[in-house]
């Protein structure tokens, strides 16, 4: 007889291959039409709420892995969150102002410099919305939820509304101001930057050493002395105004080949050893101070530099005479505000020296005017030494070409009126990692007035209107009627009209008796864009204020977060978020950075089309994303494999409890009544689950893949499920010792399945379309409740025990199986040699299915010594008997047909 078709072998449709790349789309379509996120709102509705608010990303091309490894936690901690109670409202948002979007306009073959501004900016508007839809597109493939119909977007009528409001109330409190500074300038994008639009890369520089010969030496110094001063911009020398000397400083006049020349003391060896020079004559010492007001013939033009002192002068470089060009640099011009120095500036916008810089020097770009300078100081007998160094320069981010420092009047918003206000919000948020803290605190303590004005034509208007003397108008009912404008028109209504049209009927301002008004052309920062989100995105949208977390990338502790913060302290008094959360970058496999421009970046798409979304998921909730993360092939192989285990032990839990014809919710065993090694695996269950929890809440979201892999894996796959393979299969169908353990797999899936959701959305679905947890989806459900499983500490102590003696047994079937003692375990008759305590022990736990326990047809317990191991004396021997044809466990009491007295009972023979 072929006793096969009398087992119970495992049964169920939910293949052992993922198919995801096929089947996800499936589900997303399922859950669009199911309207998956207004239910989840509507399930919670009267519940705590829990506002992760989005960071938007720039509308520009498709989304890259920093985008899906930032969008996958996003949704991890939204759906967890969910899970776990909370209703979660979750709102995307797209920041679609800027220079990138006027760039790809321009690509296009348009030129917003001949034709109508506001027809420029429709373009714009129309292209920001179509990169919007395709990046949803990208987000929408890796299984995200969210209100992704209605998104928040910085270009809507609405949000620019409300941003003209922030910008009125700010100014009302006298936190804008226009000023003439020097500010981060960019000649390719032809528009002042904020701090956080600047990142540093190496160049290589010339840098000089120039002689200004004193004029008026004050009684202290003749016509023959000159101070040495040092640049590294030697196209700024044409704006030199003054030299700075550091007044606690010693310096030395040094007579010379090249004659007296004023230098810091203390650098006058290395000074000349570079110079070349031999003769060095100290003729006197001075402190700084004692130099103040002496006056210099300026070497390339008719007139003088003054000399004038700074505390920023130090010895760490150059001669500790500082070049001073106010117009140039921001310690330059303070400190030449001091002395009423003016902030004079020779360059353009276009980065091109000017008219006054004379006519050997205008038109030219300054990198160009660096070396013609140069020259010129050289033939003047000006020109100590021109070296070449490699040193740190800021740049354009976007545009990638240096920027230069310089003055121009701009629109800014002041830090300092509350820098204090802001240092202490920093304090009551919770950072995570906690370093952030301290990273914030110093970026804002050590931050300049925010430059908020910019020279584009793609972005929210300047709300401002000036009078007939120039003066700007900064009144809130003014402010008021252009924020309903934009309200009820949008932003481009200010390109379309003049002045005394944007302005409230019948407005009079005595500054302005003809009644002619001019307006802005600036148009306002992004990050002060996306820094009022909280205000016109969370607040109009009723999720309140502040908002449960932040959740970006390491850059923008000095982007997002840090303007957010700003606008929101400034405007609503305390910080807009409770917690910050940050993740590093996306790496290569061999550590550098994802970028186009690396042409190392891997496309998300590319990843899902071949690998399934969960699989990207995975990856994501796997790696320690605070620090920068990698990813590559060999990588994605690993999470495969990793993805393949579980699916297979859910494939495996499943096929054992299929509802269809053996196994449903009614067959469910009271837990109070499950064999103690089935309420362990129960008491595990909750262990796991209560730590996978806790874990989502603080984010630790590699602990929880870790948790749930070894759970289903060393637990369930290579324990429980491996030695209860002989009661599933071999058992009645619905004997009570098969349900029991049916029992236990059946909360096992109902725990994994939850716990997992999170992450392996499409996965979860479908598992729970086979195991039915959940009505409608699994996602519309929450975390399992705990066993409560009674005394579970101490049960799991003595299993611990179990365990190790197991562990021994094992070691010692090893040996057998190496010496061809056995072959399957099953062949096997163990004899062990246990304490009283252990004896009785096994008892407790296995009864007399000690043998069944370890996968062996005999245990034998003795007296006798037997070979030690760690806890216990083992000797294996070949079981003796006949091999049953069913259940292929050797027995001493088999019938003729072999089958051992339980196999003839199920079969009732």
């Amino acid at each position: 007889m072929d006793y096969k078709n009398t087992l119970l072998m495992p049964n169920t449709k939910f293949e052992m291959r993922g198919k995801l790349p096929t089947k996800e789309p499936g589900y997303q379509t399922r859950w669009k039409e199911q309207d998956i996120y207004e239910k989840m709102l509507a399930k919670r509705e009267g519940c705590e709420a829990f506002v992760l608010h989005d960071g938007p990303p720039y509308a520009n091309g498709d989304i890259h892995l920093g985008h899906a490894l930032n969008k996958i936690l996003k949704d991890v901690i939204v759906r967890s969150h969910y899970m776990a109670g909370y209703k979660v409202p979750y709102i995307p948002g797209w920041d679609t102002h800027g220079l990138p979007i006027e760039t790809a306009i321009t690509k296009l073959g348009y030129d917003r410099k001949k034709m109508e501004l506001s027809a420029f900016r429709k373009l714009c508007y129309d292209y920001a919305l179509e990169q919007v839809e395709r990046q949803k597109a990208g987000f929408l493939a890796l299984g995200v939820v969210g209100d992704y119909d209605h998104p928040y977007i910085t270009l809507k009528k609405e949000f620019e509304a409300h941003q003209i409001q922030i910008f009125g109330q700010m100014a009302m409190d006298g936190l804008i101001y226009k000023g003439l500074k020097p500010v981060y300038w960019s000649p390719s994008s032809e528009s002042a930057l904020a701090e956080a639009e600047i990142e540093y890369k190496d160049i290589k520089s010339p840098t000089i050493f120039v002689k200004f010969a004193v004029k008026d030496g004050k009684g202290l110094l003749d016509n023959e002395t000159s101070f040495v001063i040092w640049t590294t911009t030697p196209w700024t020398i044409p704006a030199n105004l003054a030299i700075c000397l550091n007044p606690e400083l010693t310096y030395a006049l040094v007579d010379s080949e090249k004659g007296k020349l004023i230098v810091l003391e203390e650098l006058v060896d290395t000074l000349w050893a570079k110079f070349g020079l031999e003769k060095k004559d100290i003729i006197k010492t001075f402190k700084g101070r004692e130099l103040e007001m002496i006056t210099c013939q300026h070497p390339l033009y008719d007139r003088e530099s003054l000399v004038i002192l700074g505390d920023h002068v130090t010895a760490d470089a150059g001669t500790g005479c500082v070049h001073t060009a106010p117009g140039f640099g921001a310690d330059d011009f303070f400190v030449g505000q001091k002395y009423g120095l003016p902030a004079y500036c020779n360059v353009d916008e276009h980065g091109c020296m000017m008219e006054d810089a004379g006519d050997w020097l205008k038109g030219q770009y300054v990198d160009d005017a660096n070396k013609t300078v140069a020259n010129r100081l050289d033939e003047l007998g000006a020109l100590l030494k021109l070296e070449w160094i490699t040193h740190s320069y800021p740049h354009d981010w976007r545009t990638k070409k240096p920027i230069i420092f310089r003055a121009t009047t701009q629109w800014f918003a002041s830090i300092d009126k509350i820098r204090t206000e802001l240092l202490q919000q920093i304090d009551n948020v919770d950072w995570i990692p906690k370093w952030g803290q301290q990273r914030m605190h110093n970026m804002i303590a050590d931050r300049g007035d925010w430059c908020i004005s910019r020279q584009r034509a793609w972005g929210v208007p300047i709300p401002i209107f000036y009078n007939e003397d120039g003066t700007p108008i900064m009144e809130k009912a003014v402010f008021e009627h252009v924020a309903d404008l934009f309200r009820e028109h949008g932003s481009n209504i200010w390109f379309e009209k003049d002045a005394k049209e944007l302005l409230p009927e019948g407005y009079t301002n005595p500054a302005s008796p003809n009644g002619e008004f001019t307006k802005e052309t600036d148009t306002m920062d992004v990050w002060f864009d996306s820094g009022s989100s909280h205000t016109g995105a969370m607040i109009e949208r009723g999720l309140g204020y502040p908002a449960d977390l932040y959740f970006e990338g390491s850059d923008q502790y000095r982007g997002w977060f840090n303007s957010s913060l700003i606008v929101g302290t400034a405007v609503h008094g305390q910080a807009p978020y409770k917690q910050v959360l940050s993740h590093g970058f996306v790496m290569d496999g061999k550590g550098v950075k994802m970028s186009k421009s690396q042409w190392n970046a891997v496309a998300p798409g590319e990843i899902t089309k071949k690998y399934g979304a969960d699989i990207l998921r995975l990856w994501a909730a796997s790696v320690d994303y605070q620090a920068d993360c990698s990813m590559s092939e060999e990588i994605l192989k690993q999470i495969s494999e990793n993805y393949r285990k579980v699916r297979n032990t859910f494939r495996f839990l499943l096929a054992n409890i299929n509802n269809e014809d053996d196994f449903t919710k009614a067959d469910l065993v009271a837990v109070s009544e499950l064999p103690k090694l089935d309420q362990y695996m129960l008491a595990l269950l909750d262990e796991v689950n209560a730590k996978c929890q806790l874990a989502y809440q603080e984010y630790r979201f590699s602990d929880v893949t870790t948790l749930l892999t070894n759970l289903m894996t060393n637990e369930f796959s290579a324990y429980y499920l491996d030695f209860t393979k002989d009661i599933l299969y071999i058992e009645k169908k619905d004997s009570p010792r098969r349900r029991q353990v049916q029992t236990v797999l059946y909360h096992a899936v109902n725990v994994l399945v939850r716990l997992w959701a999170p992450i392996l959305v499409h996965t979860a679905e479908e598992v729970n379309d086979f195991f039915k947890g959940e009505e409608e989806s699994i996602h519309l459900g929450r975390f399992a409740e705990p066993f409560n499983i009674a005394d579970a500490e101490a049960l799991k102590a003595k299993v611990g025990r179990l365990m190790q003696i197991r562990s021994d047994i094992f070691k010692a079937l090893e040996e057998a199986r190496a010496e061809k003692v056995i072959g399957k375990s099953l062949e096997a008759e163990v004899l062990v040699n246990v304490s009283d305590e252990d004896r009785a022990l096994i008892a407790e736990l296995c009864g007399d299915q000690f043998h069944q326990w370890l996968i062996v047809s005999k245990v034998s317990f003795s007296i006798d010594e037997l070979k030690p191991y760690d806890v216990c004396q083992v000797e294996i021997v070949k079981a003796e008997g006949t091999v049953c044809p069913r259940c292929w466990n050797i027995s001493d009491q088999a019938d003729e047909e072999g089958l051992c007295p339980r196999c003839r009972k199920v079969l009732g023979l």
